[in-house]
């Protein structure tokens, strides 16, 4: 038997990495015959794709009301100030996240961007009040370095990591004034 193309395997792990992006709970089984593939491929392919980090790790879209959080996003500008080793080891060593869970704040994502702004952090806290405390802690951990912060609450998620909110509808309770 001749083995696949390397296109056809990629071609392979897109089908399976679209079905885990869609509910990274499917068993295997589910997934396999989502994908018209055997059981075994499906989970060889699963563990190539964790091997090699394209998967990075699994989560679960929550709904931050019914856990009594609010989601918030930061937006940060840099100075010009060449970033330090220093700094840059405080970002990858994930001090942030460290100091800041015991004010209640649960990091969500914390991307490097091209743009207006040069990071976005976002986060789960309990309420504004805790969110503010979050970014006093960022201007004091990146002091020199930072020369604009925005803090955003959300207000209301139609689709998080390409999941479909199952209460989508309630998003028009924001807008009862429109007839």
């Amino acid at each position: 038997m001749a083995k696949n193309s390397y296109k056809q395997i990629i071609e392979d792990e897109k089908k399976i990495i679209d079905q885990l992006l869609k509910n990274a709970n499917k068993s295997i089984n589910e997934i396999a015959k989502s994908c018209g593939f055997s059981r075994q491929k499906v989970w060889r392919i699963i563990k190539n794709l964790e091997r090699s980090n394209v998967i990075w790790g699994y989560t679960a879209i929550i709904d931050e009301a019914k856990q009594d959080m609010e989601g918030y996003m930061v937006l940060i500008k840099r100075t010009n100030q060449p970033i330090s080793k220093k700094v840059l080891d405080t970002i990858i060593s994930r001090e942030l996240v460290k100091s800041s869970s015991d004010i209640g704040i649960r990091m969500v994502s914390s991307i490097y961007t091209n743009g207006i702004y040069d990071w976005v952090i976002t986060f789960k806290a309990k309420n504004v009040r805790e969110a503010k405390r979050f970014v006093e802690r960022l201007n004091i951990l990146f002091e020199g370095y930072v020369s604009e912060i925005q803090l955003l609450e959300s207000m209301f998620a139609v689709q998080k990591s390409g999941i479909e909110n199952p209460d989508k509808e309630k998003l028009r309770e924001l807008f009862d004034d429109i007839k």
